[in-house]
């Protein structure tokens, strides 16, 4: 018994992968368990609980066979530590064996977005590709790259660390420490700053998102906002990787086209020589939401990609 824990900035969700996959070979995930997550302040032990408890409920209780654990933001080449995270309380803390102390279980962890290019190479939306790029858009922006089927982790293994690229000289400020960072601009927070600062709307992502559907233009218009400025760093991207395939993940690009067409008509004006080249398809995650704590759960059960 298999499972995946994405550790987000606003959520904990667990799945349980089926014992068996399908005959196709495809993922089933056989069960799902959702909790806050304390918030960035709260003591580490907090957050670490609250994994436990959505393990907890994605087995009804039973000990798994073993645990993969997606956490934001930079974790060490060695799978112990979270060094870093913006929206976590997480500073240098040796995560994985404290959560394998709580569940009762050998615990595998990796950054998020690696997780989740883990489960759209193996069985997602660049299966098959010859190289990928993933970009996760949530509270902040995650991303991965991947070459030949496996995840290109760098020297720290902190690679791909996109959402704090710097695409406004001196912008606005970060969590991170920095400014002017690509999710200040391209995010869940950013989605909620458009519509508060530009249009003058309190709604919060996810009611934004109702809006939107819905037809709401204030909320299509803040959409937009987010969508182009995806396409600004998504065109960086391509420039610098050339990637087949680019696969777009987290909880905001749940809404599809409403995010994604914008980004693709911003990719192709700010792309050079997009005119002489194959542009790659900016298409989303197969997995959707679900996408890292399913990459964690293959982290688990086979290693790492």
């Amino acid at each position: 018994m298999h499972v995946g824990v994405d550790v987000g900035g606003t959520k904990v969700l667990a799945v349980r992968l089926a014992d068996q996959p399908a005959a196709d070979g495809q993922v089933v995930v056989a069960a799902s368990a959702q909790v806050p997550m304390p918030g960035r302040d709260a003591p580490d032990a907090a957050v670490e609980a609250a994994v436990a408890k959505a393990v907890h409920e994605a087995t009804d209780g039973r000990t798994p066979t073993a645990v993969g654990l997606s956490s934001a933001g930079l974790v060490d080449r060695d799978g112990e530590r979270v060094r870093f995270a913006a929206h976590l309380p997480w500073r240098d803390a040796p995560v994985r064996s404290r959560v394998e102390e709580l569940v009762g279980a050998p615990v595998s962890l990796d950054n998020d977005a690696n997780c989740a290019a883990l489960a759209e190479v193996t069985a997602g939306a660049a299966r098959g590709a010859s190289s990928a790029v993933l970009v996760t858009v949530g509270t902040g922006i995650g991303g991965a790259l991947v070459i030949d089927g496996r995840v290109v982790r760098g020297a720290n293994g902190m690679a791909g660390e996109f959402g704090h690229m710097q695409v406004v000289p001196d912008g606005l400020p970060c969590e991170c420490g920095l400014r002017g960072c690509w999710e200040q601009y391209a995010s869940g927070r950013a989605l909620e700053r458009v519509m508060r600062v530009s249009l003058g709307s309190h709604l919060d992502g996810p009611e934004v998102a109702a809006s939107a559907r819905g037809g709401d233009p204030l909320a299509r218009q803040a959409f937009a906002s987010v969508g182009t400025w995806l396409g600004v760093g998504v065109a960086g991207l391509v420039s610098a990787f050339d990637p087949a395939v680019v696969v777009i993940g987290g909880g905001v690009s749940a809404v599809g086209d409403l995010l994604l067409e914008p980004a693709r008509r911003c990719l192709l004006d700010a792309l050079q020589g997009a005119e002489h080249r194959q542009v790659p398809p900016l298409v989303p995650t197969r997995f959707g939401p679900e996408a890292s704590a399913v990459g964690a759960a293959l982290l688990a059960r086979d290693g790492r990609g």
